[in-house]
């Protein structure tokens, strides 16, 4: 039996929470789509119950790991970690991870959505309290898997993102952004961090993580920010500055806006060649398991991407009320559709000779999975190919197997990065392992 909040009777069966969580729709489109630079997008298909549809967190039996694509070799790099969420590489090669998951968010699960919405979290492997720590690992003799592990920080409040300019190492908390004085080579910070400036957090804080990176010319740090909600259900007046990607400037202790409209950007990184700063995007849910597709695009300075009045430009959305038909006047539209509720959050460029064409050129993308889509999606790690600074081209499949045949779920890419030797490092915070892909030699 389990309590459900805010019930008169008290107590429901797990019956009721099956039935429930059974509710929904099905996709009518297959998912290739929802992606590329021209989705289709059908009409809106709500439901009373939103469409829940999870993978029951098992994670990996002995001796098995994810699938590579072929002519790729994988292996764990790391293992036996807690809930490794996101990866930064420093000079030295030392690979840092962090081990961290939500923050307390007492008014984020209200009511019987609420309460539905936390056991689906749980089952996902996302109930479990945070580490609240970075860790450094290192690969002493080469041999791509970390033999030594080191607590690098430690007491933080959901740390995600992390970056290093100089002498300068920030980091992203839940709530605020944080410096910390970095001695080459150090496997442990002792010093206490400054505070640079709060992020938006609060007793909601839907959207709790927050990414990091550095402008080429380490002048700037551009932060993720996600939205309060799904779609501003909590009202505007807690969308305050979310929904958008910061500017920083870390020696003012300032920052600006840089651009919004965005429900949920996750991973950042540059284009190497015309300079754009790039993120993929959580799409809003419960409006289909056709809709709507996350992202990958560029992002202008002062765009504006439609969240919550409108989606991929100008597609309204008329749960929305009132509109704001001036802001949706100048939504633009992604350059690049991921597939519906596939969850991309993991970015990163890869332009190097390591990698064979393709893949020398584009972008890896670990896509954690649906929730809210029947048949699922994602649960993958892909490259998205890029010709003349766009996105161009169907998206390889580079790690999938994340799914058992029992329907359950070893894993769950997240971030990911590319260390010194230009293999592939994937976050799995669900296997709470490390993978490392590279290609194989010619033959």
């Amino acid at each position: 039996m389990i309590t459900l909040p805010n019930s008169k009777h008290g107590m429901l069966s797990v019956a009721l929470a099956i039935t429930l969580s059974a509710c929904g729709e099905s996709a009518q489109l297959p998912i290739s789509a929802g992606i590329g630079p021209h989705p289709q997008l059908p009409k809106p298909n709500p439901t009373v119950i939103p469409t829940v549809n999870i993978a029951q967190a098992v994670g990996w039996p002995a001796d098995t790991k994810p699938i590579p694509a072929s002519g790729m070799t994988v292996n764990a790099f790391a293992e036996k970690l807690d809930h490794p969420r996101w990866l930064y590489v420093l000079p030295t090669g030392d690979v840092l991870v962090a081990e961290t998951n939500a923050p307390q968010r007492p008014d984020d699960g209200w009511g019987i959505k609420g309460w539905l919405m936390q056991r689906v979290m749980s089952k996902a492997g996302a109930g479990t309290p945070s580490a609240n720590r970075i860790t450094l690992l290192r690969d002493i003799d080469g041999d791509g898997i970390a033999e030594t592990r080191s607590v690098f920080l430690e007491g933080l409040n959901s740390p995600f993102g992390m970056a290093l300019i100089g002498d300068d190492f920030y980091v992203a908390n839940t709530d605020a952004l944080l410096k910390f004085r970095y001695n080459d080579g150090e496997t442990h910070i002792a010093g206490p961090g400054v505070k640079v400036l709060d992020l938006p957090a609060g007793p909601i804080n839907h959207h709790w993580t927050k990414n990091l990176l550095a402008s080429r010319d380490g002048t700037r740090l551009y932060v993720t920010v996600g939205s309060n909600s799904n779609v501003a259900e909590n009202g505007m007046d807690q969308e305050l500055e979310r929904a958008a990607i910061w500017e920083v400037d870390p020696r003012q202790n300032s920052y600006r806006i840089y651009a919004s409209g965005l429900r949920n950007p996750n991973g950042l990184a540059w284009e190497p060649d015309g300079g754009a700063l790039l993120t993929v995007v959580n799409e809003r849910d419960e409006i289909g398991s056709d809709l709507v597709p996350d992202y990958l695009t560029s992002v202008p300075q002062g765009s504006f991407f439609g969240w919550p009045y409108s989606y991929y430009g100008n597609h309204l959305d008329q749960r929305i009320q009132p509109q704001r038909p001036d802001l949706v006047a100048t939504a633009t539209a992604p350059d690049y559709a991921l597939g519906p509720h596939t969850a991309s959050l993991g970015l990163v460029y890869s332009h190097r000779n390591h990698w064979p064409a393709p893949f020398n050129n584009g972008v890896f993308i670990g896509q954690h999975g649906s929730w809210n889509r029947e048949p699922r999606s994602g649960y993958r790690v892909i490259f998205v190919p890029f010709q003349a600074d766009k996105p161009s081209g169907a998206p390889i499949d580079i790690l999938t197997g994340f799914i058992n045949e029992n329907d359950e779920a070893y894993g769950r890419p997240v971030g990911v990065a590319i260390d010194k030797r230009a293999a592939l490092l994937v976050a799995d915070d669900v296997g709470n392992t490390i993978w490392r892909v590279t290609a194989l030699a010619p033959q």
